[in-house]
């Protein structure tokens, strides 16, 4: 397959059963004419052809579209998409967006630094006649990224963090005006995403370069993933560009025309649009008709650190001191421990416990890949703060997690990376930082529901336990496995009952007497659910010269729902059963299991 067919053929046809009869029929016809024609050019040209091949629109009004596409995949950032449509319209209107892969002259470039809305540019095309169905219904399950990306249409796209719209748009605005070019450069951005210290540093700079082809389009709901503490402050962004205006965000002909005016003005300008959102991540509602559940929803491991650190804070009285940017929803820490939300700026999250008095426990609790933006502060709080946990919240594989935490934070001084399963081993983990308080101590929190194991290196957080001991003289296969990695391999060797020992920490000090164990091994696999390249088994096989084959997530940045990441790297039970039992799997599979990982990577 090739083209347009090797990215939306199978999960368009999988897609069949989630959708309306109508909507059945138009992506079996779009299906079919993929099997039919050439559709191997660029990406956008290939779905603009489609598109023009079956030209029927089941829906005609965008709003719609994004609420199925959201419907269809299960899940995804629907309010954020729906609170910025009218201003997506908006720019569709004024020629911002191109609807092919050759790009023109337009009246202004386009940077979209609120990346996780692409969602509402792909509904505006499909009523527009430029997006065929069949992409729209595969959104986060392997086809349609959700976020912006190149070849999708926007040329200038952010890679991974909120703020970085900004630096961009600043950056072509400063070199466009350099070289002559009289056109404006529009920054469509959040008021969430304005928190950001590089923001500040960027109107700052713009500012003081006195540039005047800068429109800054502001989607102001008052949220990031939780209401902001106060309302976007518009005197501030009158203190750095020419002109601020605002204007009720739901109308998107009000956005067009207050937006066209700024385009024609000589001067810098914000466009403040007031807009409404609602819960960040998208929830389907329930089936009409369907039972409440018996029990209580099992929520994720990362969830339950709430509470985990209100039991610790009231067993040890000690004082505690939590930060987060935006993340107390994940880490469940809302009704059970007091903190302090810095909103979407990660950087002074670190910066806030850099005074407080050396006893205190303090917690940075943190999305998994939001670190990233604050080494040079995560730098100085590392080298001059006692007692520094910090808490790395993660639901994907190669992209946060231990796999950065040990390639970014383990490249600071005095860090050590952990990967808790269970409650126990949290605490452990926190007793070890009791013990040693000049060293932060970072702890993957999964973003999954699993039960825990049934037995855990709470006893020596630095080692490793034998989930399945190995019997005496078995010298066969053997299994090593970090963190979550060890959740799934337990149900995977259930039956099988191969020797499996599991580590909390990214690099395990193991005794002597188990690397012997491990090094006899006829066959030894280190598994790990995070980037296999430098992580936990490469550690493994360095340190102790073990010969370990290493099974990880690769190269995985897609976001995607987690049962469908685990079969795309080979990481769900089921496939782990078939690679403990040493069955080899079909060619086939291999290839297209690489070439999934290849479009991937490739993608996001």
């Amino acid at each position: 397959m090739t083209g347009l067919s090797s990215l939306f053929a199978e999960p368009g046809r999988a897609a069949l059963p989630r959708l309306t009869p109508e909507e059945s029929e138009v992506v079996r016809r779009e299906l079919a004419e993929l099997e039919a024609g050439d559709y191997s050019g660029p990406l956008l040209d290939s779905l603009r052809k489609l598109a023009a091949a079956v030209p029927e629109r089941v829906h005609d009004d965008s709003a719609r579209v994004l609420l199925r596409m959201h419907e269809i995949a299960g899940s995804g950032n629907y309010q954020s998409c729906l609170s910025s449509l009218p201003l997506v319209r908006a720019c569709f209107e004024l020629g911002l967006v191109s609807a092919d892969s050759d790009e023109g002259r337009g009246p202004a470039e386009l940077i979209v630094g609120r990346g996780h809305i692409a969602p509402s540019f792909y509904a505006e095309h499909y009523v527009r006649g430029t997006f065929p169905f069949t992409p729209l219904a595969t959104l986060h399950q392997g086809g349609l990224t959700g976020v912006i990306h190149r070849d999708l249409g926007f040329r200038n796209t952010m890679r991974y963090s909120l703020g970085v719209g900004v630096a961009q748009a600043v950056s072509l605005a400063s070199a466009m005006a350099e070289r002559g070019d009289d056109r404006k450069v529009v920054c469509l951005a959040g008021d969430g995403e304005l928190q950001e210290g590089v923001v500040f540093e960027c109107l700052r700079f713009a500012h003081d370069a006195g540039l005047t082809n800068l429109v800054l389009v502001v989607d102001a709901n008052d949220k990031g993933i939780e209401p902001l503490p106060r309302p976007l402050s518009r005197d501030y962004l009158a203190s750095y560009l020419h002109r601020v205006k605002e204007v009720d965000g739901l109308d998107a002909e009000a956005v067009a025309d207050s937006l066209g005016e700024l385009l024609a003005a000589p001067a810098s300008a914000a466009l403040v649009c007031r807009t409404r959102k609602g819960d960040h991540s998208f929830k389907p509602k329930p089936a009409e008709g369907s039972a409440a559940p018996a029990k209580p929803a099992k929520v994720s491991f990362a969830a339950t650190t709430g509470r985990m650190l209100a039991d610790r804070q009231e067993r040890t009285g000690r004082e505690l001191a939590v930060f987060t940017p935006d993340m107390a929803n994940r880490f469940g820490l809302r009704g059970k421990v007091p903190y302090t939300n810095t909103g979407l700026a990660e950087t002074l999250s670190l910066g806030l416990t850099l005074a407080l008095p050396e006893r205190t426990l303090k917690v940075v609790a943190t999305d998994a890949m939001y670190y990233m933006d604050s080494l040079s502060m995560l730098t100085e709080a590392t080298t001059s703060v006692r007692n520094l946990l910090v808490l790395a919240g993660r639901s994907w594989g190669a992209w946060g997690g231990a796999h950065n935490a040990a390639n970014l934070l383990g490249l600071v001084m005095n860090t050590r990376v952990y990967e808790p399963v269970t409650e126990a081993e949290f605490d452990a983990c926190l007793d070890r930082l009791d013990r040693n308080p000049d060293t932060t101590h970072v702890l993957s929190t999964v973003d999954a529901k699993f039960d825990p194991p049934g037995a855990d290196c709470s006893a020596d957080v630095d080692g490793g336990v034998w989930i399945t001991p190995p019997a005496p003289g078995d010298l066969g296969t053997a299994l090593v496995t970090f963190g979550y990695a060890t959740v799934l391999v337990a149900e995977a060797n259930r039956d099988l009952r191969l020797p499996h020992l599991h580590c909390a920490a990214l690099d395990p000090e193991l005794d002597a007497e188990t690397v012997a164990r491990l090094r006899g091994s006829e066959r030894l696999l280190a598994i790990e659910y995070n980037g296999a390249h430098g992580g936990f088994g490469e550690r493994l096989r360095t340190k102790y010269l073990l010969p370990a084959e290493v099974h990880g997530v690769q190269r995985d940045i897609a976001n995607r729902v987690h049962d469908k990441q685990l079969r795309l790297h080979r990481m769900s039970p089921a496939q782990l059963r078939e690679l403990l039992g040493g069955r080899p799997s079909d060619t086939d599979g291999g290839d297209r299991h690489r070439e999934e990982v290849r479009r991937a990577a490739a993608r996001a």
